[in-house]
């Protein structure tokens, strides 16, 4: 994930950098794997990123989830949707 443009949206200049730069360095690891693959990468990430203090509000996560469905395809954005209902189940 080399464009980090996102990061600078104005929709989340109340998240923490560091928060943002953890969300980056997570996205950067995910890169590559398959749909099957993402579901168990994400939640050890999720549970890596708590255990280390990181954790986005409920407003946070919303506000970057739209971020990053701008631009995309109709078919990604319901991939997106599908991904963060499968964490809201687990979660």
């Amino acid at each position: 994930m080399s464009d980090t443009s996102w990061m600078n949206n104005p929709n989340l200049k109340n998240i923490d950098h560091a928060k943002l730069e953890a969300l980056l360095s997570m996205a950067n690891q995910g890169q590559g794997k398959s749909q099957k693959e993402l579901l168990p990468f994400l939640l050890a990430a999720a549970n890596q990123s708590r255990s280390q203090g990181v954790r986005f509000t409920p407003e946070e996560t919303d506000a970057i989830i739209e971020v990053l469905k701008a631009g995309k395809s109709a078919e990604e954005i319901q991939k997106i949707d599908r991904i963060r209902a499968m964490m809201k189940l687990m979660g």
